[in-house]
């Protein structure tokens, strides 16, 4: 006989009824006005929205890009860092924008490739410099810095998401929430203060934690019309149920409501591609073809958009697949051969 609870949790979790799993006879916007509204309460939000008061620090011409390093508020006495880079040879036209969100690591300067402290340049060998691959794409390119990484609360060590998401959960919030607020209120910051930005093609990626920050700010904000979460989609069972994560992944009852097949759901019928590692050991890829599966059948054949989803799995563990993933991308999207 075990006296460990564990033991108990894990079959609590294998049996979890997921209530909001959308229903025979709903139709696809029906659960999604409801599921949206319960996932939002779960992730204690929305945050009182305040004006972005936008403040440029500088611009600097790099090789092939412009960059922009900005600062805005998301929301009281909360500001948040970020860098724009816009490609030198755009046509001149409105450029979509690709919001680049890097994953449990030292900083953002990992999404803009460039290593700082012991372990960065590992980091970013796992295609992990997402902004410089999506500017030299000619798309322009976003990265934020998350709560509880580098400026916002990191060390040179790695990221301090602990006490932080401690602090949210006394407050009635969840980090995930707050990192999905910044991510939205950015977009609000962005489109208002350059036009060079096309606010009809705005999509999210990210890796590990920046996957999981992805998904859950594509399914809460249909501004967001792609998303691209890696080695982060994967049931919440054998993931971050049965082994050890880092706190910032735990929303309070969440398997009580959904699963993560119910996340992608929210985001249908617009793109999502999930790319997942086949050897990756804390987000298992059989888990992950699962709820890829699901959310396909479930909720994209709902909206007769099955080829608006797709899973791609690259021959490796717990990192990006740039050249899968961003087929895979232009495939759903059409937006590197569209010109607007």
């Amino acid at each position: 006989m075990s006296y460990n609870p564990q033991t108990e949790m894990l079959r609590r979790m294998e049996h979890a009824d997921f209530a909001y799993r959308i229903g025979d006879k709903e139709t696809l916007p029906e659960w999604q006005t409801r599921a949206r509204a319960r996932l939002l309460e779960r992730l204690g939000l929305p945050l009182e929205k305040v004006a972005p008061e936008t403040r440029i620090e500088w611009t600097r011409e790099e090789d092939g890009y412009t960059e922009t390093r900005f600062v805005f508020k998301s929301e009281k006495d909360v500001f948040v860092p970020c860098h724009l880079l816009l490609p030198s040879n755009s046509s001149g036209g409105k450029l979509p924008l690709i919001i680049c969100l890097q994953g449990h690591s030292t900083g953002m300067h990992i999404s803009l490739g460039r290593p700082v402290y012991p372990g960065d340049a590992e980091s970013i060998a796992g295609d992990r410099d997402f902004a410089r691959q999506a500017v030299r794409r000619g798309q322009a390119a976003l990265a934020i810095e998350q709560r509880g990484f580098g400026e916002c609360g990191g060390t040179p060590k790695g990221p301090d998401c602990h006490q932080v998401a401690m602090q949210a959960l006394l407050l009635g919030r969840t980090l995930i929430g707050e990192r999905v607020w910044d991510v939205s209120r950015a977009i609000d910051a962005v489109c208002e203060a350059f036009p060079q930005i096309d606010e009809t093609r705005i999509a999210v990626m990210g890796n590990s934690g920046g996957g999981t920050a992805t998904i859950y700010a594509a399914a809460v904000n249909e501004r967001i019309t792609a998303a691209m979460p890696s080695c982060a989609i994967c049931g919440f069972l054998p993931s971050i149920g049965a082994q050890k994560h880092c706190v910032c992944n735990y929303i309070p009852g969440i398997m009580k409501d959904f699963d993560m097949a119910e996340l992608c759901g929210l985001v249908a019928p617009r793109p999502l591609v999930i790319v997942t590692g086949r050897e990756d050991p804390i987000f298992p890829a059989w888990s992950a073809t699962e709820q890829f599966e699901i959310a396909r059948d479930r909720y994209y054949a709902r909206a007769n958009a099955q080829n608006r989803i797709c899973q791609v799995i690259g021959e490796g563990g717990h990192r990006f697949y740039a050249e899968e993933g961003w087929a895979a991308f232009d495939r759903l999207t059409g937006w590197k051969e569209s010109k607007k």
